[in-house]
């Protein structure tokens, strides 16, 4: 049963009867017990308080629950599936607010044949969203490991990334519109599908990347892919991080642009790997200097074509592609997957990453991204300043698109309080802005990277931002205190 909430200075004792009058009591969570896994983030930095959680299951509801929160003064935190590794989605204990789950709004709307898109609500979990779309013969590609709970609004809202930007791009290169409750409680329909549609300035796109401050992504409408007929994946040791980068160039040369994935695992984040996964052992003999996951894909009939000996053709020039490149020294050994099962195992292992580093010790995690000509400058010089500082790192990313998820650890947790974490990440910030990088790649900024971004983002795009945060949301109400410092 509903508990009675604690008073809240400034919000009307009917305030919690109104939310329930729109979604009906069950769906308005006050109870300690039933927000707790609400109100912290998956990481356990984050945590905050509110007012209530409250679930719709309809635009509709969503838009009368912005309108009542609007005249009651109370700010609104969207939440998705609580995946998130900013704290964007977390409240701050201190201001008055609701968590307004989109977890109800799980339907897929509509599937279009013809333009090979299709419509789904924010809360529908992009697992189920990939599901679907492959039982119609078709590829939904955003993919990354908290797949199965993370949550389509939530990766629209932080412009989610993962392991194959490299050939379909983020979040808002796959998004062909929007549905969103605004400030005022007013609904944008955007959910046109169209591809060609000049008709003044882009909300859609304003609102992809805006982390809630600006509306609630309520739905969105897709672009779908063919499905490959066939994929090959390998596990390379490259003799450095430069010819990581000219295999990448060869390899999307000689099969026309088709290289899904291409992530950097070198040998300490393998030896980590099998350190917390004793079941998982790198596919190669002897230490990887600089590892690389490949994997390559066709939908083109002629590819998935195979030979006498059972190889499809796609396979056939990608193994004379890296026979090439191992002549010329830039692949030291190559492991290719001959199974799915084998395939599944490599993924498992990239999947696996975080949760070996975050059980390796204390860590911090900077989520960057650099022009690919400047990354091996930017972890030659990192490494050498960290390891001069007393850090051991841990480095991981999506090489073929520029970012790295750079990883600061100590496997004592006493000895790392000793540590200067604060002038290691002053360096590297003033290392990578020189290198001509972002501080934010694909995470968000949240709560956990306001400073960062006052510091570093140019003056003239913070006032633009902080103009467009006041001119559609002037009371404040969505998501305060989030991705534009300064802005309440």
């Amino acid at each position: 049963m509903r508990q009675t909430v604690k008073p809240v200075e400034g919000v009307s004792v009917d305030f919690v009867d109104g939310l329930c009058g729109i979604v009906g009591p069950e769906h308005v969570l006050t109870e300690a017990a039933a927000m707790a896994g609400y109100l912290t983030d998956w990481t356990r930095q984050f945590s905050g308080d509110a007012i209530a959680v409250v679930r719709p299951s309809a635009t509709e509801q969503v838009s009368r629950i912005v309108r009542l929160c609007g005249s009651a003064g109370v700010r609104i935190v969207p939440q998705g599936g609580n995946t998130g590794l900013a704290g964007g989605g977390i409240p701050s204990p201190d201001v008055p607010s609701i968590i307004l789950s989109l977890k109800r709004m799980n339907a897929i709307r509509h599937f279009d044949e013809a333009g090979r898109t299709v419509v789904a609500d924010a809360g529908v979990v992009l697992e189920a969203l990939q599901t679907y779309v492959e039982a119609r013969d078709l590829l939904f590609p955003l993919t990354f490991g908290a797949k199965g709970s993370c949550s389509i609004g939530g990766n629209l809202a932080t412009n989610a990334g993962g392991s194959n930007v490299v050939r379909y791009g983020n979040t808002r290169e796959l998004c062909l519109g929007v549905e969103a409750v605004l400030p005022d409680g007013s609904v944008f329909n955007g959910l046109t599908g169209l591809r060609k549609d000049n008709t003044g300035y882009d909300l859609k796109d304003l609102l992809i990347g805006s982390e809630g401050t600006l509306g609630i992504i309520t739905a969105a409408v897709f672009k779908l892919f063919s499905k490959p007929l066939t994929r090959v994946t390998a596990f390379l040791s490259m003799a450095s991080v430069e010819a990581a980068i000219r295999t990448l160039n060869r390899i999307q040369d000689r099969t026309g642009q088709s290289v899904e994935a291409f992530e950097y695992i070198p040998q300490p984040v393998l030896s980590a790997v099998e350190k917390s996964f004793p079941d998982l052992k790198s596919p190669l003999e002897g230490p990887v200097e600089t590892g690389v996951l490949l994997e390559v894909g066709s939908s083109r009939v002629s590819d998935a074509r195979t030979d006498d000996a059972g190889s499809t053709y796609l396979a056939t020039e990608l193994l004379a592609v890296l026979e090439e490149l191992m002549e010329a020294g830039d692949i030291v050994d190559a492991a290719i997957a001959t199974s799915e099962q084998q395939r599944l195992v490599l993924w498992r292992m990239r999947e696996s990453v975080l949760e070996a580093i975050m059980e390796y010790g204390a860590s911090y995690h900077f989520d960057i991204s650099l022009p690919l000509a400047n990354i091996s400058w930017f972890l030659q010089e990192m490494d050498a300043m960290a390891a001069e500082l007393g850090f051991e790192t841990l480095t991981i990313g999506h090489l073929g698109d520029g970012n790295l998820h750079y990883a600061l650890v100590c496997a004592d947790q006493d000895r790392w309080l000793t540590l200067p974490l604060d002038q290691a990440k002053t360096k590297a910030f003033e290392l990578l802005t020189r290198l001509n990088g972002s501080f934010s790649a694909e995470h968000g900024i949240g709560q956990s990277k306001l400073d960062v971004m006052r510091m570093l983002k140019e003056p003239a795009q913070l006032d633009a931002m902080r103009a467009i945060k006041r001119a559609l949301d002037p009371e404040g109400i969505m998501n305060p205190g989030r991705l534009v410092p300064g802005v309440e």
